[in-house]
């Protein structure tokens, strides 16, 4: 996601490493107790079977200029987050810490550029290799087992992408991926876009990239419904900030698109628009935006907010049973446990 709506932190890539280091004890400690921070804000009692009513929001680790896309890989256990501005992957192990796994992580041009160079949305494909949206090197990147990043898509219609922004993959393999312009330093002026439009497409695993939506003008988080009849796709359009539902049919287009939350009336006082999204096993959304995570119901009743206080990018499910959701909030990482269990444990 583009920064909008916060305060720059600036804070350079090796403090950040130092930092790491500085918080990752020699030996694990799965007992540590981490600061609080936030609060839940309960605004429905369907709420308390998601969030119990004790539960608080755990600040893990901080000092990143922008941390986006977490992903849990549960072969490792263990979670991957991106600082985009940094270029660069993070490690959060349970009871150790932070330490870097992949730099550069989006971009790998010798040619100096500013804006959001790095990795963003991070998933892993079914034999658990990290799968990254990369910004700088406009790609869907894949890291193979050398540590290397082999490019998986780069072009539609022989025109570079944007800058690949978030994904989500269907149990077919099929990879969903959305194309804004927050990696381009200039955005939709920039012009080394050569896109008119910015894009939600479809990878298949055979290589073939295919359009699914042309319309819309800020795609951002993406994710899909437990029975994948449903595309759910974050706008993060100050103007028009809702996230959209599409039906998906089996050949995987996209058809009775429909607005599913309109987050314009909570934006008045609160940071950060509608951005990364998940959904449990009983599909209800926990999509980041302004104050923090909403939890939707898949009805799309707001039923309450986990409000970090910071402009909250993205969140994932894990932990051992896949009840702990992982949070990106500006220039921390928090977690929160929840009695709902994400999609794939």
């Amino acid at each position: 996601m583009l920064m909008t709506g916060k305060t720059l932190f600036v804070f350079t890539l090796a403090s950040a490493l130092q930092l790491a280091a500085a918080e990752r004890p020699t030996k694990p400690d799965p007992d540590k107790a981490y600061p609080w921070m936030g609060k839940i804000e309960r605004l429905d009692p369907a709420l308390d079977q998601l969030l119990a009513p004790h539960a608080t929001i755990e600040k893990l680790a901080g000092g990143f200029e922008w941390s986006e896309g977490p992903v849990w890989v549960k072969r490792g256990g263990y979670l991957l987050f991106s600082d985009v501005p940094n270029n660069v992957v993070f490690r959060w192990d349970p009871g150790i810490g932070t330490s870097q796994h992949l730099f550069p992580s989006g971009y790998t041009g010798e040619a100096k550029r500013g804006g959001e160079p790095g990795s963003n949305g991070l998933t892993t494909d079914h034999q658990g290799r990290l799968v990254l949206a990369q910004h700088g090197d406009r790609q869907i990147g894949r890291q193979e087992k050398n540590g290397n990043v082999k490019p998986l898509a780069q072009y539609f219609q022989f025109r570079r992408f944007n800058s690949p922004n978030d994904l989500v993959y269907h149990s077919n393999g099929d990879l969903y991926f959305t194309d804004p312009p927050y990696g381009l330093e200039k955005n939709n002026a920039d012009p080394k876009k050569e896109l008119n439009f910015n894009g939600v497409y479809r990878l298949t695993p055979k290589g073939d990239v295919t359009l699914v939506i042309s319309d819309l003008t800020f795609p951002n988080g993406i994710a899909l419904s437990p029975d994948e009849r449903t595309l759910y796709v974050a706008i993060s359009d100050p103007k028009r900030p809702v996230i959209m539902a599409y039906a998906l049919d089996e050949q995987g287009k996209t058809w009775n698109s429909r607005v599913f939350f309109d987050a314009a009336p909570l934006m008045a006082g609160r940071k950060g628009l509608p951005d990364g999204l998940k959904v449990d096993q009983q599909g209800n959304l926990w999509a980041t935006g302004p104050g923090g995570v909403l939890v939707i119901s898949s009805e799309g009743k707001h039923l309450g907010t986990i409000n970090t206080g910071e402009a909250t990018a993205n969140c994932a499910f894990g932990g051992k049973d896949g009840s702990m959701l992982y949070i990106t909030a500006d220039m921390y990482l928090c977690r929160v446990q929840t009695l709902a269990k994400g999609q794939g444990f």
